[in-house]
């Protein structure tokens, strides 16, 4: 059985695109005083909300990063860069949630920093 890598990797980019595109566009979009409402961004009370709008933008960035780049040929290294870098931001974000205390959420991050990962590793083998 022969396994069709780019398919895999199209299969795991868009979740991983709109996952982000959506977490940062609500980061962008809502101010901080509201998403600390949110009882699951109880985060956001350790970073300002310039920090805020920044990661928002970072998860956007990467979100179309992982998508543009490869799917019209212009610099498609840059698609397993871009999903490199969500995944390290997820890393970034199991240790504040670990700092806090907020285990709950360590494995919804697990599978964050993981997708991008894996999406990283097949374009890189891509190239």
């Amino acid at each position: 059985m022969t396994v069709n890598v780019n398919l895999l990797a199209w299969v795991m980019t868009l979740p991983v695109a709109a996952i982000f595109v959506m977490a940062g566009s609500f980061k962008l979009t809502t101010p901080r005083s509201e998403l600390l409402k949110n009882a699951q961004m109880g985060w956001i009370d350790n970073f300002g909300a310039v920090q805020v709008k920044v990661l928002g933008a970072l998860e956007v960035l990467g979100a179309i990063g992982v998508v543009v780049p490869w799917a019209f040929g212009i610099m498609p290294v840059l698609t397993p860069l871009a999903a490199a870098g969500l995944g390290v931001m997820m890393l970034g974000a199991m240790v504040v949630h670990g700092l806090r205390r907020e285990w709950g959420i360590l494995p919804v991050n697990l599978v964050l920093a993981t997708l991008p990962f894996g999406v990283a590793a097949m374009r890189f083998s891509q190239l």
